[in-house]
């Protein structure tokens, strides 16, 4: 499994500064230019399984063998999440609490149909892993959220109302049209490969731009520490995701 460093306290601390500040933080060269090759080689093989359009990869399994599933199963990484956790919360994530790895690879035109899905991550912190990235064209696929817009819930019972509202299809299109007529203005994040983009995926309504389709954008998504994890009506009103791809809480499959 590829060794990932440690992150130092300052680093978080840090790190964690700036999410507060200006919504997001960014982690530079995470990835040595090696690392960086081995996902590019794992993606541009899924790309071919999939003809060129989009799709989507979720849980740690499913992306057995690749250098963006042994960023999950790090333990240096985990830890590092962890730390994140605890700036957010005040508190440590349960010791069963794992990475929830999923990768997003846009292209094609079934691709153009994967963006502004404004919502909040069911996790209080997402890692966002760019891949591929266009240079060119009128969308890249930019990053875009509206930073810390409410607090990690005590209440599940709030946290799933709040998403009800905000996740329905009529909220999610009117919030679309309302971001691309400039009438809500959102921070557009450009992202490189090579870097780790940090936020506070709970507490942060985001999304991506549209990708332009003869582009292709491929990001790894790293999704820690569910505050709402013993909620036995969080696990029956969410995670839709993870059932969707049949995958048990932890994101894992089911022992059969």
């Amino acid at each position: 499994m590829t060794e990932f460093t440690p992150v130092d306290a300052q680093v978080v601390s840090r790190l964690a500064s700036e999410i507060e500040s200006n919504g997001y933080a960014v982690f530079e060269n995470f990835f040595t230019p090696e690392q960086l090759e081995q996902a590019r080689e794992y993606i541009r093989a899924q790309t071919s399984k999939h003809n060129q359009e989009y799709f989507s990869i979720h849980g740690i399994e499913a992306m057995e063998g690749s250098v963006l599933a042994s960023l999950g199963g790090s333990t240096t990484f985990k830890q590092f999440l962890s730390d994140m956790y605890e700036q957010v919360t005040g508190s440590q994530p349960p010791v069963a609490e794992r990475i929830f790895p999923v990768i997003r690879c846009l292209q094609g035109k079934s691709g153009l149909k994967e963006s502004h899905f404004y919502h909040f991550d069911a996790t209080a912190v997402t890692a966002l892993a760019p891949v591929f990235i266009p240079t060119e064209g009128q969308h890249c696929g930019d990053l875009i959220i509206f930073p810390n817009v409410r607090p990690v819930r005590s209440s599940a019972v709030l946290n799933i109302a709040e998403k009800a509202i905000m996740h329905n299809k009529l909220s999610q299109k009117l919030t679309a049209i309302a971001v691309k007529r400039g009438l809500l203005k959102p921070i557009t994040v450009k992202l490189v490969p090579g870097n780790l983009y940090l936020f506070w995926g709970y507490r942060s309504l985001h999304s991506n731009d549209q990708c332009d389709p003869e582009n292709l954008r491929a990001t790894g998504l790293y999704h820690f520490g569910n505050p709402h994890r013993e909620s036995s009506l969080a696990r029956i009103f969410l995670g839709k995701n993870k059932r969707k791809a049949k995958l048990d809480h932890d994101g894992l499959r089911p022992q059969t």
